[in-house]
C-alpha cells in the first residue's frame, strides 16, 4: 500500500500581482503575456464575428502552432469553443491528438468540455485570463486540473491579465443588453 502523501493541486491562481522584486514561480513570464495579448487578439476576432470573445493560442516548443477563437454561434456547434478550435488546429498540424509539448493560452477559465480535452490531450500547461464563476473548470466552479484520480496532470496557471480579458467580456454582453433594449 503506498504511504505517500496526496499530490498537491496543480492549479495555480495567483490572488494578487506579483512584486516585480520578488520573482515568484507563480507569476506569468513576459512570454505568457505576449501569448496572452495574443489570445486577446483572437477574442476580438471572435466578438467581430458576433461571438462570445474568447480567444486561444496553441504554442509548441515557444512557437505559436495554432489559434482559435469562439465560434459556436456561427458554425452551429456547440463544442466549437477557442479552445476546442486551437487544439483541432494543431493535433492537425502536428499529426498526433497528443500535445505534450504544448501550452494553451485562452482568454477565459476553461469549462469542463475544454478542460477534458485538454486532460486528453495532455497539454504540459494551459494559461487562462479572466476567471468563470459559472462554468469554471479551472479552480472557478470546480477544478478538473486538480484530479489527482485522473490519468494526467497539466500546470495551470490563472488569472493572467485577467483586467483586459475580462473586460472583453463585460463589454460584449453590456453591448448585448444594450442592443436588446
Amino acid at each position: 500500500m503506498d504511504s505517500s502523501p496526496p499530490a498537491a493541486p496543480a492549479t495555480v491562481v495567483p490572488t494578487a500581482p506579483a512584486d516585480p522584486a520578488t520573482p515568484s514561480p507563480f507569476a506569468p513570464s513576459p512570454f505568457d503575456l505576449a501569448m496572452m495579448r495574443l489570445a486577446i487578439d483572437q477574442a476580438h476576432n471572435a466578438a467581430a464575428s458576433g461571438e462570445v470573445p474568447v480567444g486561444a493560442i496553441l504554442v509548441h516548443r515557444q512557437k505559436v502552432l495554432a489559434t482559435g477563437f469562439n465560434q459556436p454561434i456561427g458554425s452551429h456547434d456547440p463544442t466549437a469553443h477557442a479552445e476546442i478550435q486551437a487544439l483541432r488546429a494543431g493535433a492537425q498540424l502536428l499529426g498526433n491528438y497528443r500535445l505534450p509539448e504544448c501550452e494553451l493560452y485562452v482568454t477565459l477559465e476553461p469549462c469542463a468540455m475544454c478542460a477534458g480535452a485538454m486532460l486528453h490531450a495532455r497539454l504540459a500547461r494551459v494559461v487562462w485570463g479572466a476567471p468563470d464563476p459559472k462554468t469554471g473548470a479551472g479552480g472557478g466552479v470546480l477544478d478538473l486540473f486538480a484530479e489527482t484520480r485522473l490519468n494526467h496532470q497539466t500546470k495551470v496557471l490563472g488569472g493572467v491579465l485577467a483586467n483586459e480579458c475580462g473586460a472583453l467580456l463585460r463589454e460584449f454582453f453590456a453591448s448585448r443588453r444594450r442592443a436588446a433594449r
